[in-house]
């Protein structure tokens, strides 16, 4: 393991600089032409096998060991968002409007450096490490799905990914079995009333009004019809209604997102958002439309594999704490590799101790501590060697 340490201590300025490039070129989900290509030509220069367009602009890396065994897979995302960037970093975005803002440089960064290191451990390997570079998670339906059904596991025994955390502190590894980000739900609302003018409302189905009272009623979803000891969250997170100052607008729309662990509460809130919708309708005798969109799975972690990754990375250099997470209610895409194959998705501590502030993902002035790339290297390619090592002992 020790080679593995070093070797990623040697190309840590190499890491750095990979992700200061992705940062600097980001691209939308379903739109990672560039970044799809500059992956696989890394893979090329490796001489590993290499599958580009796999789900879309996916991309799937192989490294055969000289030694028989189990086959690992390492995910890594590569999307940025439609983000404006507020930093001042000297590699900021390039393209207006678009920012890794979610750390996917770090990750993809992080996964490259780990593919050169394990390429020069060949003769150490005892199985195959499939590198699944992954489109698209950010905007649902995401490119995990897209790449399974392309094959993106075909072989594969256990799966390990991380996500770089800016609001965990630097030299921490979080990780939790069971459920650990919930599923990400949108719905849509449109209320239709009656427009008019503002100095005559008793002539009017006044939608601004009837769309206030639900976001009202809704609350009561979460707070009186969910059980206490469950999560789950119902926000309102868009409200549009325009038009002049004198006029009642005719239509009002909102949308929002719904975040929930348990697929029986799930259900019960789609239900209960229309059920509340269309009564706060009948009050008013106005009209709705609804769109509910489920989106990723809840994220599960397989007990063993999260326990042999939490206890591993106790001894990975630069790890100081190794820390049971809380459940977070935001949504992954890596859930849909851990529905096919057993494996642990865990978070590697990115916050830098000197910062006054550390803002959240998804914020223009979103940042990491690059330091953060070795640790998560390290731990995946540990994980990677370790596993196989005693995998390949069962297989044999």
């Amino acid at each position: 393991m020790e080679k593995l340490f070093t070797s990623l201590d040697g190309i840590y300025d190499e890491i750095v600089e990979i992700r200061r490039h992705l940062h600097k070129h980001p691209e939308l989900s379903f739109e990672e032409v560039n970044t799809a290509n500059y992956i696989a030509a890394y893979h090329e220069k490796l001489g590993h096998e290499i599958r580009t367009n796999v789900g879309g602009n996916g991309v799937v890396a192989y490294l055969k060991g000289d030694k028989p065994g189990p086959t690992v897979a390492l995910r890594a995302d590569f999307d940025a968002l439609p983000i404006h960037e507020e930093t001042d970093v000297p590699f900021k975005s390039v393209n207006d409007g678009v920012m890794h803002a979610c750390g996917h440089d770090g990750h993809t960064a992080t996964l490259l450096g780990l593919a050169k290191v394990l390429n020069g451990m060949k003769t150490d390997i005892e199985g195959t490490v499939v590198f699944i570079h992954q489109h698209a998670e950010e905007l649902p339906p995401g490119g995990a799905k897209a790449m399974i059904e392309d094959g993106c596991l075909d072989g594969v025994d256990v799966i390990f990914g991380t996500h770089l955390q800016a609001q965990k502190p630097l030299y921490e590894i979080g990780y939790r079995s069971g459920p650990l980000q919930a599923a990400p739900d949108v719905f849509d609302i449109k209320i239709q009333g009656k427009g008019g003018h503002g100095a005559m409302p008793h002539n009017t189905k006044d939608s601004i009004v009837i769309a206030g009272q639900l976001i009202n009623n809704l609350q009561q979803i979460v707070s009186r019809g969910v059980d206490p000891l469950d999560s789950a969250v119902v926000s309102v997170c868009s409200f549009e209604a325009k038009g002049p100052y004198n006029v009642i607008q005719d239509t009002a729309s909102l949308s929002g997102t719904v975040r929930t662990f348990k697929e029986e509460t799930r259900s019960f809130v789609e239900k209960e958002i229309e059920r509340i919708v269309k009564g706060t309708c009948l009050v008013s005798n106005a009209g709705y439309e609804y769109k509910y969109t489920r989106g990723y799975p809840t994220t599960v972690n397989h007990k063993e594999e999260t326990e042999f990754v939490a206890e591993l990375a106790k001894s990975v250099p630069g790890v100081e704490t190794v820390k049971e997470t809380e459940p977070i209610m935001g949504g992954e895409d890596f859930s849909y590799y851990l529905q096919n194959v057993k494996g642990c998705f865990f978070f590697t501590g990115a916050q830098n101790p000197d910062w006054e502030e550390a803002y959240p993902h998804h914020h223009p002035k979103f940042d990491i501590d690059e330091r953060a790339l070795l640790i998560a290297a390290k731990v995946l390619g540990k994980a990677t060697l370790e596993y196989m090592k005693v995998n390949a002992k069962t297989l044999a």
